[in-house]
């Protein structure tokens, strides 16, 4: 079945979306073994829900699932055959192990969907891993893990207490590596945040020395944030390519990191969006790129193209990186609250107010700012992203500029990135 995009997004494109979602995500458990002084859920930020040791119904959940699965047996669903990962988030989901436990054998002996691959996997801070690693193998899970390099470096990463839990997390983590070769290869990965005790440098020196990894390294958040603590913050955040230009050995970390820094990435989009030589498929390749009817304001992506996201309390959002009072739903002791027609109608409301400057910008193919994150998207709001002639020209001489002095890097993106 095919949908069309128009001039506003439709409530049947929002169900024909989430039939092919690549992603269900559950927040478990707002409890957490540690208290980072930069959690998303910490002293920082204000846009989320109360942190009140909660756990998520297994009853929540499995009713989720149900709901889905009626989706992914529908002639909705034209992603048949391919994986979609079930996610466990916190708060630290190893603290609630049985919610784990009772959903992976729903999902594996009970969930009627044929037409979908099913695949785990988590974000962890690794303190519990040497209680649950084997479980974790067994079902194959894939494994993000909170580290942001060596000891120092992860001096904000501490209990509640005050106590560091580096060595512990280390220990676990060697153990995987040891215990586990191939599955360490394989379905371990880390993700660090980067702030004002450590450097992209001394993030990816660590990990790829340990472990022979190279990690997802992230900023701070910086929406959400109280205004009694703007300052702090700011003393905290670091921009993650002003702190890889600063490395002595920058160009060489680049090119390992590839698409995970900055430069290539920002190259890698430009590439996808502005180039007329990048095609999705054969038929796009043989036939010619379909004409663009529409495209919608801002670079939002469209709710549940990447995820579908359920908070401790049974919000439903789009990710876990928007504030909890965007939720587009709700799962109730009794039912799946998720009106189509009225997340058309909150989206649509959002593009209408920021048609007219997406219309003046220059970049508006290769937009990535999101709605969600637009301070005063429910009155006057002002997109900082919008680019004039001047501004784009720029920005394409950058890339230019890149792709000149590293003229691998195209024939690399495209060999390993597009075409695959």
């Amino acid at each position: 079945m095919k949908y069309k995009n128009t001039t506003n997004l439709s409530s049947e494109y929002i169900e024909y979306l989430l039939a092919n979602t690549p992603q269900v995500t559950f927040e478990i458990t707002d409890a957490c073994n540690l208290k980072c002084t930069y959690c998303g859920y910490g002293e920082f930020y204000s846009d989320y829900d109360d942190r009140e040791n909660k756990v998520l119904p297994e009853k929540k959940a499995i009713r989720l699932l149900d709901y889905l699965s009626k989706l992914w047996n529908s002639s909705r669903n034209i992603s048949s055959n391919e994986n979609i990962f079930i996610s466990f988030y916190g708060g630290e989901p190893l603290l609630n192990m049985k919610f784990i436990r009772k959903i992976v054998d729903y999902v594996e002996n009970e969930l009627k969907c044929e037409n979908r691959r099913f695949r785990f996997s988590m974000t962890t801070n690794g303190l519990l891993l040497h209680k649950y690693i084997e479980y974790l193998v067994k079902h194959d899970f894939h494994l993000l893990i909170s580290l942001d390099g060596n000891k120092e470096n992860n001096a904000y990463r501490i209990d509640k207490m005050g106590n560091p839990k580096f060595e512990i997390i280390l220990r676990n983590t060697d153990a995987i590596r040891d215990n586990y070769p191939n599955y360490f290869l394989s379905n371990v990965n880390f993700n660090a945040v980067l702030h004002n005790k450590n450097t992209v440098e001394s993030i990816y020196r660590f990990v790829k020395v340990r472990f022979n990894k190279i990690p997802n390294i992230g900023e701070l958040n910086n929406m959400g944030i109280r205004p009694d603590k703007r300052e702090v913050f700011m003393q905290t955040y670091r921009n993650s390519e002003e702190s890889l230009y600063q490395s002595e050995h920058y160009s060489e970390i680049e090119k390992d990191m590839f698409v995970k820094s900055g430069s290539f990435r920002n190259c890698l989009m430009y590439l996808i969006r502005h180039s007329d030589f990048v095609f999705k498929d054969y038929n796009e390749l043989l036939y010619g790129k379909p004409k663009e009817e529409h495209t919608f304001p801002t670079g939002t992506c469209l709710p549940f193209t990447k995820k579908i996201y359920v908070t401790v309390n049974g919000k439903i959002l789009p990710c876990e990186r928007i504030g909890h009072k965007f939720a587009l739903g709700e799962i109730t002791d009794t039912e799946i609250k998720l009106d189509f027609s009225l997340i058309a109608k909150k989206y649509n409301k959002y593009y209408a107010k920021l048609d007219s400057q997406c219309k003046s910008c220059y970049n508006k193919k290769g937009c990535i700012q999101c709605v969600f994150n637009i301070e005063n998207i429910d009155e006057e709001p002002t997109c900082h992203g919008c680019l004039t002639k001047k501004d784009f020209d720029s920005y394409v001489n950058s890339q230019l500029n890149f792709l000149a002095h590293n003229p691998e890097a195209y024939f690399r993106i495209m060999e390993e990135v597009i075409v695959k």
